[in-house]
């Protein structure tokens, strides 16, 4: 079908529920994600370059907007699970690159195959680009999660995917790290307060681990 079979999977992320299976207040679509994670990422990456960092803005933008594209194939499957062990994360990442690969090889014309290749991999590595998309998804995660914790959704894993996010950003090293650690979080926290659910307490938590 060529690349009309690409354009035409992409409404498949409009209609993938983030964290399925749990109370919330809000539905978060995988295709909303991802949009808010590309925001983020061009943000911290303005932050990176106030620095003098040079950053690929193609390689950034590519990324980004196509780093949860697997999850047409797998769903989004629960964070905690999803982490559980190393071995199971190892094995969830070779089936959705199995599948991105078989959807390549059946859909794209073989003048554009390369490209998609490059485009739909995980991009998530040691380059600056690559942690920070690390960050940008995970501060998704660290809002989602704080959107239900300010409305007093009581859900644990909502408390586990903000805790688990917050300490996974801290442990990366860059400058718009730091930036959300000292300007942006504590914003955050103090729109928490008004919450039943304790925030503050849990995000100090989280930074001492």
């Amino acid at each position: 079908m060529g690349i009309h079979a690409y354009f035409r999977s992409l409404d498949d992320l409009e209609r993938i529920i983030r964290c399925p299976g749990k109370f919330k207040f809000e539905q978060h679509s995988v295709s909303a994600h991802s949009w808010k994670v590309i925001q983020y990422a061009k943000t911290l990456a303005d932050i990176e370059e106030t620095h003098g960092v040079v950053i690929d803005w193609k390689k950034l933008y590519e990324i980004t907007s196509s780093h949860d594209y697997g999850e047409i194939f797998i769903g989004d499957i629960k964070t905690p699970v999803k982490h559980s062990s190393l071995e199971l994360r190892s094995l969830l990442q070779k089936v959705e690159e199995g599948m991105i690969e078989h959807f390549i090889d059946e859909n794209i014309p073989e003048d554009f195959k390369s490209i998609f290749r490059r485009q739909l991999h995980e991009g998530k590595d040691h380059s600056t680009e690559g942690l920070i998309l690390e960050v940008a998804d995970k501060m998704d995660q660290v809002y989602e999660a704080f959107s239900e914790l300010q409305r007093g959704n009581t859900e644990k894993e909502f408390i586990t995917m903000y805790r688990s996010a917050l300490v996974k950003i801290k442990n990366i090293k860059l400058h718009c790290v730091d930036y959300f650690l000292d300007n942006i979080l504590p914003d955050m926290v103090h729109e928490g307060t008004f919450s039943t659910i304790d925030i503050k307490r849990i995000t100090e938590e989280a930074l001492a681990q």
